[in-house]
């Protein structure tokens, strides 16, 4: 049997063709190269490089198709009868051709794989060489931010294109990966009149066949994911920023949003400018591109920076002066973020998706270091410790990621687009810039950006040019270990009168053991004048400091660690958290949140910090002291014995503090106030009419709604339009007028373009709690001007709201496919599983992880479901283990 067994091994190890004979040899080669390469799941691969492309689309918004002539100059690197390249759901009007070698030969073509692949299969095989493959095609617009897509304002069609990630191939064939970059030439033909607007400058406008023809100049290289073409008839305000120290011309600028939002685009165009001079002061080097046009869309959620030719939201860009602090600080943050792409992103481009962190996180730091240059007053820099902080709820969980991941699938691009890339991200920027000294980074930046200028870099070139000029080699690693590792670091101290022993450890929720990790963390500490800061790399370090006085273990709150204290300690730095700079303040305040969450400290402290550093003349630090103690409620911890006792504590912080400042809701009460103290009073509003429930503040609200809304325009400021409409509704629903008045407010939003009012009033109709204007809108309402993106929208509100949350679920399974579709983009499929955060039970963890694992696996929302069902698990054990010592905390409370 042995000898038996070995022998036919043997014989098995013959070569396949040695067995064949010559005909079966020569048929086996021939298929062997008919066969095309595998499938691409991330990367194409270098087989097909591409130089240059041509862009000849007709964009008509008012179609539901637009058309196209796109050639793309290649290199050809393999021969083969088979090339891969992207397309997705686009219509050949003939078969593709490519020119080569002096000779064009058509392919057969089809669409594989589930991301928008394209194979070409060619009658023989390419050679080595310069290639022109040439597409006539057509394709549809899309209704929601991917791709090219189109919304219709008043009574006139626009469209525009968003193509991060991997959109692009949604409008046309090519290489849609960032580490190609080649120049773009597009022309653009369109209906006569209209606007269009692209990369570069302008070079002319024709008419042929009717059509007005606009012809653009050739870009700088650029990745597909950078290209930009929008057409409408865009009102539109021009001018220039004046030359800097970098820039020895004029720079032209214009912003372009529909008709309806005319008259509100100055702001825009005057506060730009300083921003485009501080970004090139900061970066040594002039705006790399010769023109800059920022558009708005009325659907886009957030922000895009196509090189030249940015895109926003309306409500980021269109106002006046008289807008909201809270407005005004969104304006200089995500301006400054996308302008501060324009060189790192755009002028130096990630080879591959993995390294897209460094473009997010460095552009998020960069928002709000240079919009708090443009209005200190606004206090904008705030902010970025606010997001970073914010970023450590997921971070501390076991399913997540490090910030650089690496990415060998298409699916798994968006989910990069979270709070680990831009709020830990960012805060992680700001550590080591801190820690480096901001000359010092400075100078690493600028090598990092001479050193790769017009084309493609990694997470290791930026890393090599800050340890170039960084002095200290510890940094390097210290800075990939939180850039290569997923986890909070948290600092424990413990001793007494000024002398500690800190320990480092992976900080975990209640109930949860994580995985042992260890940072090199830039740890800076103060106490009264004293400040020390050091690299803790092992285990743990020794620190001496005052005594008597309070420590403040985050100095700065620049660290992306959070720390646990002595019960002393933390009572005697909760005492004096009224007098923290801000970002000390909510480093505290999220130390103290997450100490309380991991079962370690208690409600008399986050209460005791809540009427103590509530009096922080921070807006971010204020706030954040009252989120400690509705931390309770969001966390399900409030049985409903203790829930009026729960109310009754926040109306005993807040209402002092808003009787202090006074409360008008009419419009521009408060214009000529500090930023800081509108700002304020609007956080105390929003805790009186939400966590407080407070009847009359309701009422209030309500009154002032209902003026507005019967033609009292100055009844009511813009800047209280979500809380009014809601109490309006509230008020109203259960009267047998409610969903009269319901329809009307639903009415005047649709009929209104507004970028405030409209998504406002929508959003308070979603948020009501009443079932049967819950059902009616997500079953009945069928009025074409509800954009399908706002509808999304307010499915995830219901949800969002306790008293409808089960049957906008129950809607939500019965519509899953439609709402994994691109429809919403990519910053609405990849975070629906969000809406499940609204629960807080073991047993609905486990439900959740029956139904959707296998409907989401594979897909862009993969991870953050995981993050949901953990976290759903996590309030779930810490409900159980605390709602009952909670609760009787505050029924006990005075």
């Amino acid at each position: 049997m042995r000898t038996l067994l070995l022998a036919t091994t043997a014989a098995l190890m013959i070569p396949a063709q040695a067995l064949m004979s010559p005909a079966m040899a020569a048929d086996s080669a021939q298929a062997a190269q008919d066969a095309p390469p595998p499938l691409p799941r991330g990367r194409l691969g270098d087989a097909v490089v591409p130089t240059a492309y041509r862009l000849d689309l007709t964009v008509d918004p008012a179609q539901p198709r637009f058309s196209g002539r796109v050639e793309i100059d290649t290199t050809i690197k393999t021969v083969s009868r088979h090339v891969y390249l992207h397309g997705r759901n686009l219509t050949m009007r003939r078969a593709p051709q490519v020119t080569v070698g002096g000779r064009t030969l058509t392919a057969k073509w089809q669409e594989v794989g589930d991301t928008g692949i394209l194979l070409l299969t060619f009658a023989e095989p390419l050679p080595v060489g310069a290639a022109t493959f040439a597409f006539d095609y057509d394709a549809a617009f899309n209704d929601g931010p991917a791709g090219m897509f189109r919304v219709k304002v008043g009574d006139a069609w626009y469209s525009w294109t968003q193509f991060e990630s991997v959109d692009a191939r949604a409008a046309f064939p090519g290489f849609d990966q960032p580490g190609y970059k080649q120049p773009f030439t597009v022309t653009l033909r369109t209906p006569a009149g209209l606007k269009a607007v692209s990369n570069a400058p302008e070079a002319s406008v024709t008419q042929e066949g009717g059509l007005d023809v606009h012809r653009f100049a050739a870009t700088a290289p650029l990745p597909t994911y950078l290209v930009a073409m929008m057409v409408g008839p865009f009102a539109s305000v021009a001018g220039t920023v004046a030359p800097t120290p970098e820039r020895a011309a004029p720079l032209p600028l214009r912003i372009l949003s529909p008709q309806p939002n005319g008259d509100k685009l100055d702001f825009a165009l005057q506060n730009s400018q300083p921003i485009v001079a501080l970004l090139e002061r900061y970066f040594g080097r002039a705006f790399p591109y010769p023109k800059l046009d920022q558009i708005t869309a009325p659907i886009m959620p957030g922000a895009m920076e196509n090189a030249g030719a940015d895109l926003y939201q309306d409500a980021l860009i269109v106002m006046d002066e008289n807008a909201s602090t809270r407005r005004k600080r969104s304006f200089g943050m995500v301006v400054a973020h996308e302008l501060a792409h324009q060189w790192f992103g755009d002028l130096v481009t990630p080879a591959w998706w993995d390294d897209i962190w460094l473009n997010e996180s460095f552009a998020n730091w960069m928002g709000f270091r240079i919009g708090h240059e443009w209005r200190p007053d606004l206090n904008v820099a705030g902010g970025a410790l606010d997001e970073g902080f914010d970023a450590m709820t997921i971070d501390s969980l076991i399913a997540g990621r490090p910030i650089r991941q690496p990415i060998t699938d298409s699916a798994q691009i968006d989910a990069a687009f979270d709070r680990i890339t831009y709020g830990k991200g960012g805060h992680v920027v700001a550590m080591i810039a801190a820690y480096m000294g901001d000359a010092k980074f400075q100078a690493g930046v600028r090598r990092y950006m001479a050193a790769h200028a017009y084309g493609n870099a990694t997470s290791t070139d930026f890393f090599r040019a800050m340890a170039e000029v960084a002095g200290d080699p510890r940094i390097l690693p210290a800075m990939q270990g939180f850039v290569d590792q997923q986890g909070v670091p948290l600092l424990t101290f413990a001793g007494a009168d000024g002398r500690f022993a800190v320990t480092q450890s992976r900080y975990a929720p209640f109930g949860v053991t994580a995985p042992q990790t260890r940072w090199g963390v830039p740890m800076c500490v103060a106490a009264g004048d004293t400040r020390q800061c050091q690299l803790v790399e092992a285990a743990g370090t020794a620190v001496s400091l005052p005594a008597g006085v309070p420590v403040v273990p985050n100095a700065g709150g620049t660290g992306y660690y959070r720390f646990e204290l002595p019960g002393a300690e933390w009572d005697r730095l909760i005492a004096a958290s009224d007098r923290l700079p801000g970002g000390e303040g909510l480093a505290l305040a999220d130390s103290l949140s997450a100490s309380f969450l991991a079962g370690r400290n208690d409600v008399a402290r986050l209460v005791a910090l809540a009427r103590t550093m509530s009096r922080n003349p921070d807006s971010y630090a204020a706030d954040a002291a009252l989120a400690a103690v509705t931390l309770l409620d969001r966390s399900h911890l409030v049985e409903p014995r203790a829930r009026e006792a729960y109310r009754a504590l926040v109306r005993g912080i807040v209402a002092p503090r808003l009787e202090a400042m006074g409360f008008d809701p009419r419009a521009g009460a408060y214009a000529a106030q500090a930023p800081e103290a509108s700002e304020r009073r609007i956080q105390l509003v929003t805790r009186m009419a939400g966590a407080a429930r407070d009847a009359q503040i309701r009422a209030t609200l309500a009154d002032a709604a209902q003026a507005w809304l019967k033609g009292d325009v100055q009844a009511l400021d813009p800047a209280w339009f979500g809380l009014a409409f809601g109490a309006y509704l509230r008020r109203a629903m259960p009267g047998k007028d409610g969903m009269t008045a319901a329809r009307a407010l639903l009415d005047r939003a649709l009929a209104s373009q507004d970028p405030v009012f409209r998504p406002s009033a929508l959003g308070a109709l979603a948020t009501t709690g009443d079932a049967g204007l819950a059902k009616w809108l997500l079953n009945d309402l069928k009025d074409q001007r509800l954009r399908t993106s706002e509808r999304l929208q307010m499915m995830t509100a219901i949800i969002g709201t306790e008293e409808t949350r089960e049957l906008g679920y129950d809607w939500m399974r019965g519509h899953l496919r439609q709402l994994r579709s691109d429809a919403g983009g990519i910053f609405f499929a990849s975070r629906l599983p969000q809406v499940f955060l609204n629960w807080c039970a073991v047993d609905k963890a486990d439900s959740f992880a029956r139904r959707f694992r296998p409907l989401m696996r594979d897909t862009s929302g993969a991870l953050d479901l995981e993050r949901a069902i953990e976290r759903v698990r996590n309030c779930g054990v810490l409900r159980q283990a605390r709602a009952k010592s909670v609760s009787d905390a505050l029924i006990g409370m005075k």
